[in-house]
């Protein structure tokens, strides 16, 4: 019984802190967050909710300045104010700001917001029955090697969800008339944006696939979705 310890442990511990980070982020979210209130935008969002037989879409300011933008596990979509910012200044345009509404859509759509958390939780739950079992034969750097691996997860797990939210949202864009190319000129313009260098590490490091793959996707489902003449 003792030796499975560790394992039961960590099972306690992912349920707690999953019920401990939904609750955190609403409470963040609510407090720090007002729904967006903007024409040109409005109309955009509009044509997609009509795309997808909804009423309206809503979308919130989250008050922080990282350029970004959030699904939250509860199905809110939001915006930074460092990202809206951007489109104020004329940085980013609306049809631009638009396609980061529908990736962040499509995060909902598929179900990596509530994913993520759960993710989220087991992964530290793994790390620290990891961490517990190697420093039994690998003393002082058992706690390396679990967080290198859980790393080295986590974010091919995160690159994943990020291509499936760009084809969820190339075909609602597409859908409603506004097309992938804002999509595809908002990717070459994040690392500036985000004022990321993200060229100088290997791919698979990264928690968000390379800008150039992304738009090859893209490049990749346009050419599906085109008629052949």
């Amino acid at each position: 019984m003792l030796k499975f310890t560790p394992i039961l442990l960590a099972i306690l511990y992912a349920l707690a802190m999953y019920r401990f980070s939904a609750w955190r982020t609403a409470r963040e979210l609510d407090s720090r967050s007002t729904e967006l209130a903007d024409a040109r935008l409005r109309r955009l969002t509009d044509r997609m909710a009509a795309a997808l037989n909804l009423d309206r879409i809503r979308v919130h300011i989250y008050e922080i300045d990282p350029v970004n933008g959030l699904a939250a596990p509860d199905g809110r979509i939001f915006i930074t104010r460092g990202f809206y910012r951007k489109y104020q200044n004329g940085e980013v345009s609306a049809e631009e700001l638009s396609s980061v509404i529908a990736h962040e859509m499509g995060h909902v759509a598929l179900g990596h917001s509530q994913r993520r958390m759960i993710d989220f939780s087991g992964q530290n739950a793994l790390r620290t029955a990891m961490i517990m079992l190697l420093n039994r034969v690998l003393p002082g750097i058992g706690a390396f090697v679990a967080n290198a691996v859980m790393s080295l997860l986590a974010a091919k797990l995160s690159r994943s969800d990020e291509y499936e939210a760009d084809a969820y949202a190339a075909a609602l864009l597409t859908k409603a008339g506004i097309g992938v190319a804002p999509q595809k000129s908002l990717f070459l313009k994040l690392e500036d944006l985000t004022q990321s260098r993200s060229g100088a590490a290997p791919a698979w490091l990264l928690s968000h696939p390379k800008t150039s793959e992304r738009i090859a996707a893209l490049e990749a489902l346009e050419a599906r979705w085109t008629p052949v003449s």
